[in-house]
């Protein structure tokens, strides 16, 4: 009998993931971008045909996808190594030489969207206007351009058209917890919401006619639902409410004259059918816990993409009642036995607040009794029910890992939300806090024997958590985290800095907080080796905010190791580079690894 050695990182991490994906309109093509060759390219599928074959070589990734409403040619968007300066190409239907379409230096560009005729894309840019965006027309035949929008208070972005192409729906962003829609039609503007002192969200709107528009909101409600607005008749009418639940995408299928509604509840999503023409409304079972995208062709079929905690990124096909996989992607050389479901638990924080967290326990047979604690990114994200091949990994290897949903976290209403607003340091060090607490309490860690790790607002509470509670951990990773909030709000992207003030503070009226909130502020009691790993490109947390805090631990004289990603951005987008960055992790983690019995 042969026995084989446990697997390799290589076979986790080279699970393959999808970007984003398209159907053609005759359902004949489906374009997805993905990282098959260990670098992101566009591969097309003749459908029924499942093989793909690549139709780009550009090795970047895709952040904006779309066909020809007559399925003649592709618009695609790409950065360049992740520095989300996205910038638009046509693609010829089976790959080939690009053409630029919207190419800028130094300039976000944002969804494109094709007239019905294909003549016309309109799309939003930072250019001329880099913190509030502006939008145009631009007509691909002659090249001539016109401005139709000009953000002038908050980022404003153009998401649609009315079927006869006269009114415009565009977006105000002012803060994640407060944005509106309006629709114009020539010099007339009508907010589509009621007035409100009360912040709210408007999170998606699609027209049904020329005068009726659906769009998910939560005016005047803590949780996202679907409603309606007539612009002939100004009125605003709730539509469908779900408790606990809120809504996230909204797609319009207008022969059968059905919306489809995707969900967030907590860790998991839902996906609803609702028939204009009767009112019905249904639940569709879906394959996966978490939806990525959803598209609805003209025949009614649907397309998704989306994962699970121990199933891969995949797209799926639904005609009639069945789903049927497009892609098989999975676990390269691991039994799907061999990989862990976490369980969902929940424990009361230091105010009473619920915190739901996922908690992935290692296998009996290779438990180590260490436990890895993540605080997720965001803020204003959540831990889900998603497939991340490093947990499987770390779980494989005998890490169980721990993922609070602190508040701050989506899925849980909008006041949870806002709770993190202007409050970076506080309430959610805190919910992270009862959760080690509760770990300890329950037996499954001890004090001082937690390991530390986390990316983005992840990776910036982890620092605060090994300044402020050194005394939990053995051994700290960040992962691109903010050190220095100050820093930080200087150097984000123009266009998130309008929001800056309300999402983290303000540098000088809030002084005395973002220096008690600032990770960098503690590096006296930064003790615990630490590991910090950071992209060369990355926009949002800059490099800066890894260099200050490696370079004042190592004045102190302090064990810190220093991974910088020279053609990185805010993540991975190459196989190497995250192969080699978890490599790296696991063999950090290691040397604190205790040989002694399970906790």
């Amino acid at each position: 009998m042969i026995t084989f050695p446990k697997p390799d990182v290589e076979q986790f991490l080279r699970t393959f993931s999808i970007g984003d994906f398209i159907v053609s309109p005759d359902e004949k093509q489906l374009v997805f971008s993905t990282n098959l060759s260990g670098k992101y390219n566009l591969w097309g599928m003749d459908l029924p045909n499942t093989f793909p074959y690549p139709l780009t070589s550009i090795d970047q990734s895709c952040q904006e996808l779309l066909f020809d409403k007559q399925g003649r040619f592709i618009i695609a968007g790409f950065d360049q190594d992740g520095n989300e300066n996205t910038q638009f190409y046509g693609i010829p239907l089976r790959g080939g030489t690009m053409k630029e379409i919207i190419n800028h230096e130094n300039t976000r560009n944002f969804m494109p969207i094709l007239s019905n005729d294909s003549q016309r894309l309109y799309y939003t840019t930072s250019r001329g206007n880099p913190s509030f965006l502006n939008s145009y027309c631009l007509d691909l035949e002659s090249g001539q351009e016109t401005q139709i929008l000009e953000g002038e208070d908050a980022a404003t972005y153009i998401i649609g058209f009315s079927p006869d192409e006269k009114t415009f729906l565009y977006h105000k962003h002012y803060a994640n917890t407060y944005s509106l829609l309006y629709a114009k039609s020539g010099s007339c503007e009508i907010l589509l919401t009621p007035p409100s002192e009360k912040q709210h969200t408007v999170t998606h709107g699609v027209f049904v006619s020329d005068s009726l528009i659906y769009l998910l909101t939560d005016y005047d409600s803590d949780y996202t639902y679907l409603a309606s607005f007539n612009l002939e008749t100004d009125q605003f009418t709730k539509i469908k409410e779900l408790k606990s639940e809120s809504f996230t995408a909204l797609k319009y299928n207008e022969e059968l004259q059905l919306l489809f509604v995707a969900s967030e509840k907590g860790v998991v999503d839902h996906l609803y059918e609702h028939d204009l023409k009767n009112g019905d409304w249904t639940n569709i079972p879906i394959p996966c816990s978490v939806i990525q995208k959803l598209e609805v062709a003209r025949s009614g079929a649907l397309y998704l993409s989306g994962m699970s905690a121990t199933k891969p990124h995949n797209i799926y096909k639904r005609t009639g009642d069945e789903w049927e996989p497009l892609t098989f992607y999975t676990v390269p050389g691991v039994e799907t036995t061999e990989l862990v479901e976490p369980d969902i638990i929940t424990y009361p924080s230091f105010d009473g607040l619920e915190i739901e967290s996922l908690f992935f326990r290692a296998n009996k047979e290779n438990d180590t009794g260490e436990v890895i604690f993540w605080p997720h990114g965001g803020p204003q994200a959540a831990e889900r029910k998603f497939f991340r091949a490093s947990f499987q990994f770390f779980v494989n290897n005998g890490y169980s890992i721990f993922a609070p949903n602190f508040r701050g976290s989506t899925g849980y209403g909008l006041q949870f939300m806002k709770m993190v607003e202007g409050d970076w340091g506080h309430g959610p060090r805190l919910d992270n806090i009862a959760g080690l607490d509760w770990l300890i309490e329950q037996g499954y860690a001890r004090k001082g024997n937690i390991l530390l790790m986390g990316g983005s607002f992840g990776g910036y509470m982890a620092l605060l958590l090994h300044g402020r509670h050194a005394e939990y951990f053995k051994a700290v990773v960040d992962i691109f985290g903010p050190s220095n909030l100050f820093s930080f709000i200087e150097s984000v992207p123009e266009d998130w800095k309008p929001v800056m003030d309300q999402w983290v503070g303000n540098p000088e009226k809030d002084r005395g907080k973002l220096i008690e909130y600032s990770p960098i502020t503690y590096l006296d009691s930064m003790t615990k080796p630490m590991l910090v790993v950071q992209g060369a490109n990355d926009p949002r947390v800059v490099k800066k905010e890894s260099d200050q805090i490696v370079q004042a631990l190592k004045d102190k004289g302090r064990a810190v190791e220093y991974m910088l990603l020279e053609d990185e951005g805010h993540g991975f987008s190459k196989k190497e580079n995250e192969m080699a960055v978890y490599r790296k992790i696991l063999s950090f983690l290691n040397q604190y690894t205790a040989v002694t019995e399970n906790v």
